[in-house]
């Protein structure tokens, strides 16, 4: 007896001690972000482009000069703001105001380019004078440029950030950190022709009015392109931008796309040898650990969701989920682990999207998909005449359905016209009448005699 007791406590011992580490483990996964790697570099992040996700960071919000990873936000607002075709002069200032032996291609006073070969000679040779020379023609002057790069920063959500200049070159009042630089990167990235700028190994610039001879540009990314040595090439590099100064240290941005993720890396305050190392090891290790969820296949919207979205997401064919939207978390985790939530939201770029799902896991955003009114092609809101409380706009509006309205105008007309052409031809009508009816015979009455004929008489005789 006291043999069976014994096992029986040693079995309901392991019972608990089962289901305590298999809890232990649910909630070490639910929890678990990857973060064992290091990197030499003082400040450093990963994020991903299309969601946004930081994967990894390590004093990202700590304050360093940039030093030519600047000229990236230079050129994001001269994307947003020029036609590269337009002309570019180069003023006295842009020419001499550089440091002396700072990057270079030896432009000229008034050497004119235009702002395609300008970015070119910026982000590939990272030549001071064209940044300077940038700045001047987006706002006549570089103070001017700069408020337009610090405006644009805290719209992108920087909050460690404020540019002096347009090059990088040493300034106290010039700085920004690892994250902020991500965001800015992030959104420059966006724009096909930045991508495709930071992402080519060499250009020529055609001779200009000032030089007879064609200048050639190399990338100077030593992860996209050969340039001083082959050791750092990496195969899943689309580009970035180098920096460094004396008191800024290496700085380096660096895009690359794996398996259908595309990664921003950001490092700061590294050293000229370790920068290329540290990138390429954030990139492994956040490669080998996180994977991207497209939201639209396996996302539903709620019914307790329609406060946000109204009450036409009830009907599954009005709402939907964006195909674009995207999710980012470690591959030991599963989608059933995310939480998500319905916020309100807007596109100015897209008048069509009337909310949001935002993911988190362990505490973090990891991804967001817009949801979308199908019949977007009507120009009025699509929750008027539905009041607030209930995720409308509150208005009172009369949508009207205009094929609908044409086609019974069409009927009316269609009626109207044969009425028309009725009354035209009354007399023609009537007088067709007249003949068919005059031209008939009238039948002999029926009787009950029979009218016989004997020798010329006639006779009646009654049947």
């Amino acid at each position: 007896m006291r043999k069976k007791r014994l096992v029986a406590k040693i079995l309901s011992f392991a019972l608990i001690i089962g289901t305590l580490i298999e809890n232990s483990k649910v909630a070490k996964a639910a929890d678990y972000w990857p973060n064992s790697v290091d990197v030499v570099a003082d400040s450093a992040v990963v994020m991903e482009v299309e969601t946004g996700t930081i994967l990894y960071s390590k004093n990202m919000d700590t304050e360093h000069f940039p030093a030519s990873i600047t000229k990236i936000m230079t050129a994001l607002i001269v994307l947003e703001n020029c036609q590269l075709d337009e002309t570019v002069v180069f003023s006295p200032e842009a020419v001499y105001g550089t440091e002396l032996g700072s990057s270079s291609i030896a432009r000229d006073v008034k050497e004119e380019m235009t702002v395609e070969q300008t970015l070119y000679g910026m982000m590939l040779e990272s030549a001071n004078e064209c940044a300077h020379a940038l700045g001047e023609h987006v706002a006549g002057d570089v103070p001017s440029f700069a408020k337009m790069m610090n405006k644009r920063a805290k719209e992108l959500g920087c909050t460690h950030t404020h540019f002096n200049n347009t090059n990088g070159l040493p300034d106290d009042d010039h700085y920004t950190s690892a994250h902020d630089m991500a965001l800015i990167a992030r959104a420059a990235y966006k724009i096909p022709k930045f991508a495709e700028i930071v992402g080519t190994k060499n250009y020529t610039i055609p001779p200009t009015n000032k030089h007879p001879d064609p200048t050639p540009l190399n990338n100077h990314h030593c992860m996209l392109h050969y340039y001083k040595t082959n050791q750092y090439l990496y195969e899943y590099c689309l580009g970035g931008k180098t920096g460094y100064t004396v008191v800024a240290g290496a700085t380096l941005v660096t895009y690359a796309k794996k398996n259908g993720m595309t990664l921003v890396c950001v490092v700061m305050r590294d050293d000229v040898k370790n920068q290329y190392l540290d990138t390429t090891n954030l990139f492994e290790y956040c490669f080998d650990n996180f994977i991207t969820y497209n939201v639209s296949d396996f996302a539903s919207i709620a019914e307790e969701d329609t406060k946000i979205t109204g009450k036409l997401s009830e009907n599954s064919e009005l709402i939907k989920v964006d195909g674009k939207g995207l999710i980012v978390i470690p591959k030991t985790a599963s989608i059933l682990d995310v939480k998500s939530s319905v916020v309100p939201y807007s596109d100015s770029d897209n008048k069509s999207v009337v909310g949001q799902l935002q993911y988190t896991y362990a505490d973090r955003p990891v991804g967001n998909a817009n949801l979308v009114f199908t019949n977007a092609e009507v120009e009025s809101y699509p929750f008027d005449n539905i009041p607030k409380e209930k995720g409308g706009s509150g208005k009172n509006y009369l949508q009207v359905d205009y094929p609908k309205i044409g086609l019974i105008i069409l009927i009316i007309a269609a009626v109207f016209a044969l009425v028309m052409y009725i009354r035209s031809k009354s007399s023609a009508i009537l007088l067709f009448k007249h003949r068919l009816l005059s031209g008939k015979r009238r039948k002999p009455r029926k009787t009950n005699m029979t009218i016989i004929r004997d020798n010329g008489r006639r006779r009646k005789r009654r049947r």
